[in-house]
């Protein structure tokens, strides 16, 4: 709770309701969408009682899931219930900022499009550091090592489904049929039997694959030392 309080403050910081915080300094920032770092398009609220906001489009990938989930704190929302922030609108259209390369003062519903077209702010991107790709770890990943984030399907072999994708694809294009497949997310886990097949996976994948082991399962630990250490804790308190 104190974390999310914190949150709050941060972002009722960030977004003042009344105005900008510190005149011109930083106003930009202020109105900023945390998702792509520009000036807000359309904003739109993640619940009607939440601080924090985002440009539509931005936000509309967290629209399209069951159970969607602010972007940025993390509390469960109605998509239903998200509409435009008019008054953030009316805000972009009512205060000023300077342009960042040029420092002419723009609205902030136009920043985008002057930033899209000022040459000042082109030479400056055109002068930052190129992106390179971060150099391979010299340590090759061993190749008896599995592949725990994503799994190939048993019926058919379709590959790069993550836990939630499998479920959804062997039920949408096997769900009839009848034969005795090996797991391949139980099979990825360090006790899982390769060779173990079970009689109607379907029923296996909803009822033990509903969330991720990813979550629960710690990889690095010496699971004989952790038994050892839980054995003697056991002992130590009769």
């Amino acid at each position: 709770m104190a974390m999310f309080r914190s949150l709050v403050a941060s972002a009722q910081q960030r977004q003042p309701p009344g105005g900008p915080a510190g005149g011109d300094s930083g106003l930009e920032a202020q109105y900023s969408c945390p998702i792509c770092l520009e000036v807000y398009h359309r904003p739109l609220p993640s619940g009607p009682c939440l601080p924090c906001r985002f440009c539509g489009e931005c936000l509309q990938p967290c629209l399209q899931v069951p159970s969607p989930l602010c972007p940025l704190c993390r509390l469960p929302f109605d998509p239903k219930k998200v509409d435009k922030a008019a008054h953030v609108e009316k805000q972009l259209s009512s205060y000023k900022a300077p342009c960042r390369g040029c420092s002419k003062k723009v609205t902030l519903a136009k920043m985008r499009a002057h930033v899209a077209s000022c040459v000042k702010v082109q030479e400056q991107m055109a002068n930052c550091p190129k992106f390179v790709p971060v150099v391979p770890t010299s340590q090759p990943i061993p190749s008896a090592v599995p592949n725990r984030s994503t799994f190939a399907c048993p019926y058919c072999g379709a590959r790069n489904l993550d836990q939630q994708e499998l479920v959804k694809h062997c039920v949408d294009s096997h769900r009839s049929d009848p034969s005795r497949v090996v797991c391949p997310i139980c099979s990825a886990m360090p006790w899982g039997d390769p060779s173990y097949k079970s009689a109607n996976f379907l029923q296996h994948l909803l009822h033990r694959h509903k969330f991720s082991y990813d979550t629960f399962v710690d990889y690095s630990i010496d699971e004989e030392a952790a038994f050892q250490a839980a054995l003697a804790l056991s002992l130590s308190e009769n």
